[in-house]
């Protein structure tokens, strides 16, 4: 047992130490009571969050003219993290250092600057999503407990796990997707268990926390329905996987378009503020572009590939989306977390996801609503390398009819994704090919820096021998 208050497993008297049960029970209580603070704190600090956005949202929409100030806010988001957030600008791949390589207490002001920040992308018009916020939250949140406690390396690591899962659980109402993620998330392909309970009785009392105080703020969650499940034949099998395929490359596609913008970004403006002013302003021109029809007539601009795109999400269940909105979606999200915008990317993988599996059903013979729902999992399946959560947030969004097409798109698009990420920071625990076997043990980003150095390596032999 590690310590706790000081106290480890060998101050344990002989005769606990005897019955297996004894500290089990004692590892529960401490978890329990562990918990209860960083699950209640995180639920309630997401349900204020969630709150924030909703009101973010319906100011835009009612004044639509913010859209041009973007380059304002985008300077103010810069200035915040340049000045004051330095040590925290790495976001959830900071959360994933600090399990896999420990090194220093994440700063609690982690949590307030990321929500305002994400909140302020929404109010001036940015394409974000809502997740990493709640799990850059509820990780800072717990990591503050490492000291109160008096935590070890080893349960440090299952704190933060448990913070993640908090923040997960509590921003969309999954408390299993939630718990399953933070196991899952922080390296590819291998799920320990020494977390597991941590894990899963925060992220529940984190929901808890969420549903009852966001109750007060009128604050609830999306419901979905994939009203008609087909019975699971060969043949839809088969449509699954084809499916499942087209997800894992669009969560590739996603993953590698994030890391481009953000990688430009750096490289041509050195003065990290200045980044997301010069991406506010081609936002901004990029939404007069697609209003371009109405002129400069703000009030009537379409913004449905900026924001959260909820309504979008919800409308890709009952009606055919066109081909390229799923598209749309990618280039505005990539682009405004590049530039330097804050904000998480599975509500825009929801986005990306739902449309372009309700735009397959043309061409795939299965309902329009449950490739929405396979879509809107499966390309965050492929774009995080999380397919048993992503399976387990498909059961409890749409239901346990609809389990083994989630299940089976879910896995397909984890597998075609290959050793991408929109999280840098991942291990390859276990390569999803036998040719990758050697990637094994390193993160992500070391994996970029391994492939470029072997292309540069090929090519300048090739040059060799042309000469």
């Amino acid at each position: 047992m590690a310590s706790f208050l000081g106290y480890s497993h060998e101050d344990l008297p002989d005769w606990v130490k005897k019955v297996e049960q004894f500290p089990v029970v004692l590892y529960v209580l401490k978890w329990a009571l562990i918990g209860t603070f960083v699950g209640g704190l995180t639920g309630i600090g997401s349900a204020l969050f969630l709150w924030g956005l909703h009101w973010a949202t319906e100011w835009r929409e009612l004044h639509k003219w913010i859209i041009f100030a973007l380059p304002v806010g985008g300077f103010l988001i810069g200035a915040c993290y340049y000045y004051l957030g330095q040590d925290v600008v790495k976001g959830n791949n900071q959360l994933l250092d600090e399990i896999t390589r420990p090194n220093r207490i994440i700063p609690l002001k982690m949590a307030p600057l990321v929500t305002i920040a994400t909140i302020a992308t929404h109010f001036f018009g940015g394409s974000a999503g809502r997740e990493g916020t709640a799990v850059q939250m509820g990780g800072a949140i717990a990591d503050q407990f490492t000291k109160i406690f008096k935590l070890d390396k080893y349960d440090r690591k299952i704190l933060i796990i448990s913070g993640i899962a908090a923040g997960f659980s509590s921003v969309f109402g999954t408390p299993l997707a939630g718990a399953i993620f933070g196991l899952e998330v922080y390296i590819i392909g291998r799920m320990r268990y020494e977390a597991i309970f941590p894990s899963f009785f925060t992220a529940i009392v984190a929901n808890y926390a969420t549903h009852t105080f966001g109750h007060h703020l009128g604050i609830t969650h999306t419901e979905y329905n994939i009203p008609i499940v087909p019975e699971m034949t060969l043949e839809n099998l088969s449509l699954c996987v084809i499916a499942g395929v087209a997800f894992g490359l669009t969560g590739m596609l996603f993953s590698k378009a994030c890391h481009y913008w953000g990688g430009l970004f750096k490289s041509k403006i050195a003065y990290a503020p200045l980044r997301p002013v010069i991406g506010g302003i081609v936002l901004a021109i990029g939404i007069v572009v697609i209003n371009y029809n109405h002129g400069l007539d703000y009030s009537n601009y379409d913004l449905k590939y900026f924001g959260l795109g909820v309504p979008t999400i919800v409308a890709a269940f009952d009606t055919q989306m066109h081909w390229y909105d799923f598209l749309m979606k990618t280039l505005t999200t990539s682009f405004t977390l590049g530039a330097g915008f804050k904000g998480g990317e599975v509500t825009p993988l929801f986005y990306i996801g739902s449309t372009l599996g309700s735009f397959l059903s043309n061409y795939i013979s299965l309902p329009v609503a449950l490739l929405a729902g396979m879509g809107f999992v499966g390309v965050f399946s492929g774009a995080t390398n999380t397919p048993m959560a992503c399976t387990m947030m498909g059961i409890e969004l749409f239901g346990a009819p609809s389990a083994v097409f989630i299940a089976v798109a879910c896995i397909t698009a984890y597998m075609f994704s290959g050793h991408t990420s929109i999280y840098s920071s991942q291990i390859v625990g276990s390569a999803k090919n036998q040719v990758k076997e050697h990637e094994k043990g390193n993160t992500l980003s070391e994996i970029e820096v391994i492939r470029e150095a072997e292309k540069k390596h090929i090519q300048n032999r090739e040059k060799g021998e042309d000469k």
